[in-house]
């Protein structure tokens, strides 16, 4: 069964204050497939973009970082169409003229889950799309794609399996302190070391406009704490919705995540 019929139109935006003024044409910097998938036990339908992106480019993670841009997905203009589910695979980790940012280069497939209003019906997917596409500089590209239907189910199971793994982390609590505009939150994490020098996200749910720090890591044995500031508009202490918050670890040899930090 065909996973979906779906339109893109991805629209990408410069991220870093010295990007270059948009140009007419930038197709050889970015190729974009929709990758057919199949249909879940549950009745979903798993499909895929996948991302080609030009030698020495790269396009940004969920969470990009200081400089990077977030992707961002409109899938207003879809037929029976309930809901999506993004699932993420690892990402790169990039060090740029002194700044980190998470994001991917190459080749990569980002598996989408669609959730029919209808399981009865097809799902036919019209969207858009906002995605940074950055080197030492970056540049606005508007470019439209339609569906090729790729039947490429193997690759989409590779890219879920490269997702953060819910398991390795055994425990996990949360501090949380009120600072002058926001909170800081320290998370200790009951988890093995994942390899070399590792990183922390903190997210908080969908509140994209609350700020989080890049945060300071260090670890003992199999535990590991991890600071960072959260700040919203307001600039001051808010109440935390401890379910929301999603932490992420990358290392060298793999990536553990977990949802949710109760106080500890």
């Amino acid at each position: 069964m065909k996973a979906a019929l779906a339109r893109f139109c991805l629209a990408f935006c410069a991220s870093l204050a010295a990007a270059l003024p948009a140009a007419a044409d930038h197709n050889d910097l970015v190729h974009v497939d929709v990758v057919d998938g199949w249909v879940t036990p549950d009745g979903t339908v798993m499909a895929g973009l996948r991302i080609q992106v030009a030698d020495g480019w790269k396009t940004y993670w969920r969470s990009p970082g200081d400089v990077g841009v977030p992707p961002r997905f409109d899938w207003s203009a879809s037929k029976n169409l309930k809901a999506v589910r993004l699932h993420w695979p690892r990402p790169e980790i990039f060090e740029t003229f002194g700044q980190r940012t998470l994001g991917y280069s190459g080749e990569i497939v980002l598996p989408v889950e669609l959730f029919p209003a209808d399981a009865s019906k097809p799902v036919t997917v019209a969207g858009t799309a906002e995605l940074g596409l950055c080197r030492d500089i970056c540049v606005a590209v508007n470019q439209a794609y339609f569906d090729s239907n790729l039947a490429a189910p193997d690759a989409i199971r590779r890219a879920m399996a490269e997702q953060p793994d819910r398991s390795r982390i055994s425990s996990a609590s949360c501090k949380v302190a009120p600072i002058k505009d926001g909170l800081r939150v320290t998370a200790s994490l009951a988890l093995p070391p994942q390899g070399g020098a590792e990183i922390a996200v903190m997210e908080l749910g969908d509140s994209g406009e609350i700020w989080v720090s890049e945060p300071e890591v260090s670890r003992r044995g199999n535990s590991l704490t991890a600071t960072a500031d959260l700040v919203p508009p307001e600039a001051a202490p808010f109440a935390l919705d401890r379910s929301k918050l999603r932490i992420t670890v990358l290392g060298r040899n793999g990536a553990a995540e977990t949802m949710g930090c109760p106080a500890g």
